[in-house]
């Protein structure tokens, strides 16, 4: 727990008002998950292992609704959408196909704001239609 608290805490910004109690019982805590944070080691992204297999209701050629183009986006946006398309392809969440690569279903995807932070977030509304539930 030493190696913890000195080496993955280093960084952390904990509420100085915290009394040394809830302190300690916070860091406690912390320890027990510690499996549930992104680490050097142990980054978030890609599930390897634990991939998911979307069925769809129909055949192909898939309908043009499964292959949408994308939305129009402001130079913010599109910066934004940069970066966050280049951190999940640095996790393997993405990968890059190559210029003669076919990709049979398509969804646009935009930057929203949320408590002025960016969120990527994906229209699968499409997908949604014509994706066979799992339960």
């Amino acid at each position: 727990m030493d190696f913890f608290i000195t080496e993955q805490l280093k960084e952390a910004d904990l509420n100085h008002e915290l009394r040394v109690k809830m302190k300690e019982k916070f860091i406690d805590l912390l320890f027990r998950y510690k499996n549930a944070f992104a680490s050097d080691k142990e980054p978030l992204g890609a599930m390897i292992g634990h991939e998911v297999d979307i069925i769809l209701n129909v055949e192909k050629p898939y309908p043009h609704l499964l292959r949408r183009p994308a939305y129009p986006a402001s130079p913010r946006a599109r910066e934004g959408l940069e970066l966050h398309i280049k951190g999940l392809m640095d996790l393997g969440v993405l990968t890059k196909l190559g210029h003669n690569e076919q990709v049979e279903v398509t969804t646009p995807v935009i930057i929203t704001w949320h408590n002025g932070k960016q969120r990527m977030v994906g229209d699968i509304r499409a997908l949604n239609i014509y994706t066979i539930p799992d339960r």
